[in-house]
């Protein structure tokens, strides 16, 4: 079912170091990666919910603000 206009799910990353990977997953019976962005310290990326994006996927250090709070991920880097 879509969401009516300015009703639809999002959140708000900003990567705290160079290399953040973002990944898109699909929904549906079978889960698969549809799309990927790289982020290096300082840059932001809006992402969407929609139809055929349902869950999001985040490797590194970044900040990520949701309408339900915000969270810090931590680095892969040991």
């Amino acid at each position: 079912m879509e969401q009516p206009v300015g009703k639809t799910d999002f959140i708000v990353i900003k990567a705290l170091e160079d290399g953040v990977k973002v990944i898109g997953l699909t929904r549906g019976t079978d889960t698969k990666f549809h799309h990927a962005e790289k982020l290096d310290c300082g840059e932001v990326m809006v992402a969407q919910f929609t139809e055929h994006t349902s869950a999001v996927k985040i490797r590194g250090k970044a900040l990520i603000q949701t309408a339900n709070g915000t969270i810090e991920s931590d680095s892969t880097e040991n």
